[in-house]
């Protein structure tokens, strides 16, 4: 394990603060412990959730999380959780204004922008020893409107294109772009039955596509100064470019679909073509499936206006302020981005640095991996910077982006029309009136 180039020491709180926020009671005074003979030693606890690469998990818990703590005289534990359930664990800690000093989240956490330390100068000592950060985590993490630093990215996840080689071979055709995919999708679907894999329901893999086909639309929920303008000619193009996708290539079972889903129906044989991270052809190659080496990655689909496509997770790492070990909190994401090559190569490339020198020689290791057939197969990631964006472009995360995201506005406004329960019309103007209240409440915060 590479040792930090120097210790990283941030100043301790003088005062800590416990405003009212959140469901928090009022009324309970302070509890006085005894003092005690020796000074006990230092904990960190960590909230994030269930790595989709199991081995990711063994090594940061078994293997850094122990060396850390031993180097810190400090007692690290790390609670692994279904990732569907961190936005309410992190609801209740807020609430109680305790818990975890370190939270992961898979998307900007801005609405939390009031509970959380400043990590401003995390990423201030990592651009030191590592170069600066890749945009995508800045506009992921920093609120331009308030100079703060609400999380610490360490990674990101890309959103490539999973599709069954084999039968899109058969046609003679490749998801280059939304057109063909659509196109391919009915062509695949009529002679073989077996559907395109786009979820339409309230989870996080719809809310990423969705929006993959927003932005190649030329489609944003904001403008870059952070303004909304969800109604426009281009997001009703959109829309109903997705209800025709829909009823062309796909099946009503998307409209129920979890996060795993899609996983679950491509290595089943079941999906002619999803929007994944890598966790699925991975998932093929450690459980030897004879299905893995007929699943091939393209880069996120061109659409009229543009190819782009969303980070499939971008994690985020907030310490609350209310935390207990804020200090080694800070000190723990500084040298754990010291050690991130073991944690890319841990996660078996899913975790893509946000400091690109930690890896330096990463686009060698994604061209030629032994477990991969083709040994080349994650070599289409290489350029994954020129294509991937994050939540909220053309602008920053915001509260009122991540408010949008996490109550699937957006998801519902592409299921009502691909139902047919609203016109496409009706679906974005449902969705605009959404969206306006969500801003307004966040600008009387003076968040955005």
């Amino acid at each position: 394990m590479k040792k930090p180039e120097r210790q990283f020491g941030v100043s301790r709180r003088n005062v800590i603060k416990t405003a009212a926020t959140i469901g928090l009671m009022a009324g309970i005074g302070p509890v006085i412990r005894p003092r005690p003979a020796y000074a006990a030693k230092k904990t960190l606890k960590i909230l994030q959730w269930s790595h989709f690469v199991p081995a990711y998990d063994q090594w940061f818990n078994n293997e850094y999380v122990k060396e850390w703590g031993a180097k810190n005289d400090t007692e690290v534990t790390v609670d692994n959780i279904n990732l569907g359930l961190i936005p309410s664990r992190a609801a209740a800690e807020v609430s109680a204004q305790k818990g975890h000093d370190l939270v992961l989240f898979l998307s900007p956490p801005s609405v939390y922008e009031s509970q959380v330390a400043n990590l401003s100068d995390v990423y201030a000592e990592c651009e030191k020893r590592h170069g600066k950060p890749i945009d995508l985590a800045v506009k992921s993490t920093y609120n331009p409107r308030t100079k703060k630093y609400f999380a610490f990215s360490d990674s990101f996840v890309p959103d490539p294109i999973d599709y069954r080689s084999d039968l899109w071979h058969e046609i003679g055709m490749k998801p280059d772009t939304w057109d063909e995919i659509r196109a391919g999708g009915r062509k695949i679907k009529e002679k073989t039955g077996i559907p395109v894999g786009i979820g339409l329901s309230s989870e996080l893999d719809t809310a990423m596509a969705m929006r993959a086909i927003m932005y190649s639309f030329g489609s944003h929920e904001q403008d870059a100064e952070g303004h909304l303008s969800i109604k426009s000619k281009e997001t009703l193009d959109a829309i109903k470019f997705v209800k025709a996708l829909h009823q062309e290539t796909e099946t009503a079972e998307v409209f129920a679909w979890d996060p795993s889903s899609n996983n679950r129906q491509m290595l089943a044989g079941k999906s002619s073509l999803v929007l994944n991270a890598i966790s699925v052809t991975r998932t093929a190659e450690n459980d030897k499936m004879p299905i893995g080496s007929k699943i091939a990655l393209a880069k996120a689909a061109k659409g009229p206006v543009r190819r782009i496509g969303l980070e499939h997770v971008m994690n985020c790492y907030v310490v609350w302020k209310f935390a207990d070990n804020i200090d080694g909190a800070k000190k723990f994401l500084a040298d754990y981005v010291d050690n991130f090559k073991q944690g890319f190569m841990a996660s078996e490339f899913y975790n893509f640095p946000s400091f690109s020198k930690t890896v330096p020689d990463l686009k060698k290791l994604i061209a030629n991996d032994p477990k991969a057939e083709p040994h080349n197969k994650y070599a289409v990631l290489d350029d994954v910077l020129d294509w991937a964006t994050n939540v909220g472009y053309p602008g920053y995360a915001s509260a009122a982006i991540d408010e949008t995201f996490s109550t699937w506005v957006v998801n519902t406004m592409f299921a009502k029309a691909a139902t047919g329960a609203e016109t496409p019309e009706n679906a974005m103007a449902q969705a605009e009136t959404a969206m306006k209240a969500i801003w307004e409440k966040w600008k009387d915060k003076g968040l955005i």
